[in-house]
């Protein structure tokens, strides 16, 4: 089972390389940080800024893909930890049917920000981190 969250911070700081997004639980109380790197976290930073670029960057090319080629982001899900890492899927609506792809949290995040898509993370995740 999944619970569904949001990004609640993002935590920039110029003099390091990693930076960090905290998630909430939208109906609790359980939030828990997860590093990420300086240019997921630009990105993020970017899009709820609501500033945007003369080009797409990454997250909005793969938003602009997914999208020409019929599909539809449906939701982000950080799915498990193993070994101080974390996986995520990004679940797409194609054809009439949905498929996960692997990725990490942060770009899954990011795309899920740019697409406006709810994030959820697994229970488990959350018992061990929380």
């Amino acid at each position: 089972m999944s619970v569904q969250m949001e990004l609640h911070k993002i935590v920039i700081s110029e003099m390091k390389e990693q930076q960090i997004i905290v998630l909430q639980e939208v109906d609790g109380e359980r939030t828990f940080p997860i590093v990420i790197g300086s240019a997921e976290a630009h990105a993020i930073h970017r899009r709820l800024n609501g500033d945007t670029t003369p080009r797409p960057l990454t997250h909005d090319l793969l938003a602009n893909v997914i999208s020409q080629l019929g599909g539809t982001v449906e939701r982000i899900e950080i799915t498990h930890l193993q070994s101080h890492t974390f996986f995520a899927s990004i679940h797409i609506r194609i054809g009439g049917k949905t498929i996960a792809i692997d990725s990490r949290p942060s770009d899954a995040i990011a795309l899920g920000i740019a697409t406006m898509v709810p994030i959820f993370v697994a229970e488990d995740v959350l018992k061990q981190v929380c």
